[in-house]
């Protein structure tokens, strides 16, 4: 880290790894801003793009740990209207492994309609699937956290930002938020936005599910995306907080003495659902669970009972269940990808290689 701080391919960032629910690594340097007129402490806080469907994930596996929601049931079974064009059969699971068809919105979108809970749920019921579900992966890239969300509120009655921060986030001291308070505006770091674009858009399903609306990482610095639950891509946190609450399935749903899921729904996460080549992110092959990718062609790792899950710009989370271990890595300067980077490959890869060595 201090390698990469030091040449510029970090302008801030943190990493936190932690094993049997204990914190064995957090480190954090650099600036939270370009001009360089803010540090990056121990509290500092940044939007970390898709790590936050992680959480929106995990909210869902509470729900489905308690008997509350059943993967294999149809979504229409909590969310009648989402029966339309053709969806009766689509399930939870579907949503959960970005295989339901629903990528991206057929509709224009713009920015502001991100934060119109109704209308980007309301839209997606009256859509037809864009392939057959089940039959594919395809990223889910701002979609996913609509449509996991939705059914949460249907089943809890409140918005998965509220259920995330009252049963996982408060219970565990995770400083995680899906909608940031306005209190909380003053540490949060600035993205610097990547050089260059996503990628070339070679079939309509990438670019409506990409670009619709366009990215626009300065965006983040604003209140109203700071504030909005955008469950998929909105989250605010540090990598402290993500390792966190990644502990709580490392360790088998309990931390701290505190039980808050069985060993039984935490490990549902390496339930294979759909493998294949993804149809939105360039066509590279992967493994989706519940909610998080598995090792494979596209990310190899130590071993098989490991889930992962990045954002927009480079940062990532990992869970090691038989390690009983979590990392992580939250940065401002962007990298333009959607599946890491070099710079938490070259963390991660230092911690595999301590932990070999202990």
């Amino acid at each position: 880290m201090a390698a990469n701080l030091a040449s510029g391919a970090d302008l801030g960032a943190s990493f936190c790894a932690t094993i049997d629910g204990e914190t064995v690594v957090d480190v954090w340097g650099g600036w939270a801003d370009v001009e360089k007129t803010r540090a990056w402490d121990a509290d500092t806080i940044v939007n970390v793009y898709s790590t936050t469907k992680t959480m929106c994930a995990i909210t869902a596996l509470l729900l489905a740990d308690r008997g509350e929601i059943d993967f294999d049931a149809p979504v229409a079974r909590y969310w009648p209207e989402f029966a339309a064009n053709g969806k009766e059969a689509v399930t939870v699971g579907h949503l959960m492994s970005h295989s339901s068809g629903l990528s991206g919105w057929e509709e224009p979108m713009t920015g502001e309609d991100l934060y119109d809970w109704e209308k980007a749920t309301s839209l997606l019921a009256a859509q037809a699937p864009w392939w057959k579900p089940g039959s594919a992966p395809g990223y889910h890239a701002i979609t996913q956290g609509y449509l996991v969300g939705e059914v949460v509120r249907r089943v809890a009655g409140k918005s998965i930002g509220t259920v995330f921060r009252e049963e996982i986030a408060e219970p565990l001291g995770a400083d995680f938020h899906i909608g940031l308070p306005a209190s909380e505006d003053y540490r949060v770091a600035d993205l610097d936005p990547p050089n260059g674009a996503i990628g070339d858009f070679s079939s309509e399903i990438q670019r409506k599910s990409l670009a619709n609306p366009p990215i626009d990482p300065l965006v983040t610095r604003t209140r109203e995306w700071r504030g909005a639950e955008i469950p998929a891509a909105g989250g605010t946190g540090n990598a402290r907080s993500v390792a966190r609450v990644h502990a709580l399935l490392a360790n088998g749903g309990e931390l701290d003495g505190k039980r808050i899921m069985s060993e039984a729904g935490c490990r549902r996460v390496l339930d294979q659902q759909v493998e294949g080549h993804d149809m939105v992110l360039l066509n590279m092959p992967i493994r989706y669970g519940l909610g998080f990718g598995l090792p494979g062609e596209m990310l190899p790792m130590p071993n098989k009972n490991m889930a992962f899950w990045g954002g927009y710009g480079g940062s990532l989370a990992v869970i090691d269940f038989d390690a009983r271990a979590t990392y992580a890595f939250v940065m401002n300067r962007m990298h333009p990808s959607l599946v890491g980077d070099t710079r938490s490959a070259g963390l991660m890869g230092a911690m595999w290689m301590a932990m070999a060595a202990s």
